[in-house]
């Protein structure tokens, strides 16, 4: 069997739905799937590009890490590609989407496409200029309509299965999250990552790993460590990876005085530096309310990092009691005393630590694998 899959984003583009699409392509050569995908060009080359076609675009006002591909190549090419295919899966909601839908019609294939991104929590925070209940309606008008368009929706979890349903989506949801390479989340060398970096091997770290964009709720960790700061003077939150709000947490962390008591990593490579980076830090802190399911929370879990989040939305299916993590009330001073408490705990750390291995294990990319072979056929 042979898949097209069609994005509007994927590597060098650092984000979940690359990495969702880099794990489908790996595991489901197992379950003897072929992968073929339809991407921009980012004008950077990448390892292993023989099983990707990239069309040029350009950059996307606002959001200079984004590409809009070219409408004429991208269609010749969806069409090209999908003539050798027995199956179209669409994974990002723009051009991408459009283009798929025209020529599965065209040639009678079947459409599927895995639902990532809530973007009615999205809209606000890049059109800022326009009302808020407008664009959340808007947003809600343009899923369902997209989502009316396929044979079968994937959702990454529960919440977003709810969602759907609330918009009135009339074709079949599947519940089926993305795994994770769990080989590649073992283990790593955190005495060494400390060193690097210059950080005391007994500083206590929280660490953040994501894009750095507005949506991720990144300063809602800046009120929280304010508030444990008081409490445990040493923490240290380590923020890795880029996005288009990190000048304005710079600022705000200035204004909290939290100088001392940050670090901006930058983009750390996944099979390389991350592992390590996870196994540097004492917990992972993790505030955003519009993720799709939170795979970051898994890797995490996976180094035997105890979790600190709130439960909203796609990330309640991974933070459940006795799982490795602890979900504080939507407010910092709540989140700061989960922090203190977990910081002043070695034995809860140890706990927790144990109880998340085992939990990311039910996430294993070899067994969801399966399951989406078996939606597939």
């Amino acid at each position: 069997m042979r898949i097209l899959m069609i994005s509007d984003v994927y590597f060098p583009r650092i984000n979940g739905v690359s990495s969702a699409i880099n794990t489908y392509r790996r595991t489901l050569l197992s379950e003897g799937i072929e992968v073929r995908l339809i991407a921009p060009d980012y004008g950077q080359t990448t390892t292993d590009e023989n099983w990707i076609v990239r069309v040029p675009g350009r950059s996307v006002p606002r959001d200079p890490e984004d590409r809009i591909m070219r409408w004429k190549p991208l269609l010749a090419a969806v069409e090209k590609e999908a003539r050798q295919a027995d199956m179209i899966h669409v994974q990002t909601p723009f051009l991408a989407h459009y283009a798929a839908v025209r020529v599965a019609k065209k040639l009678g294939l079947p459409l599927v496409s895995t639902y990532h991104t809530l973007f009615e929590e999205y809209f606000q925070h890049y059109l800022p200029f326009l009302p808020a209940s407008w664009l959340k309606h808007l947003a809600r008008k343009i899923s369902k309509k997209q989502c009316d368009d396929m044979h079968k929706i994937i959702v990454p979890s529960r919440a977003i299965d709810q969602r759907l349903r609330e918009y009135g989506v009339s074709r079949p949801l599947e519940i089926l999250p993305t795994g994770i390479p769990l080989a590649q989340f073992n283990n790593g060398n955190g005495k060494d990552f400390r060193e690097k970096h210059g950080i005391h091997p007994e500083r206590p770290i929280a660490l953040f790993v994501g894009r750095v964009a507005h949506e991720k709720n990144i300063g809602f960790l800046l009120q929280s460590l304010a508030h444990a700061r008081e409490h445990v003077p040493e923490i240290l939150l380590l923020i890795t990876g880029q996005g288009p709000a990190e000048a304005h947490l710079r600022r705000e962390a200035e204004n909290l005085q939290l100088e001392e008591n940050i670090k901006f990593l930058g983009y750390l490579d996944r099979a390389i530096d991350l592992p390590h980076c996870y196994a540097a830090a004492n917990a992972f802190v993790f505030a955003s309310r519009t993720e799709t399911q939170g795979l970051v929370l898994l890797e995490a879990m996976a180094m035997g990092l105890p979790v600190i989040a709130l439960s909203s939305m796609g990330t309640t299916d991974i933070l459940e009691a006795g799982r490795g993590a602890i979900t504080p009330e939507d407010d910092p001073a709540d989140f700061a005393r989960a922090m203190i408490r977990l910081f002043s705990d070695p034995e809860l750390q140890s706990s927790l630590s144990h109880e998340a291995r085992t939990h990311a294990h039910q996430w294993d990319e070899a067994v969801l694998a399966k399951r989406l072979a078996k939606v597939y056929r």
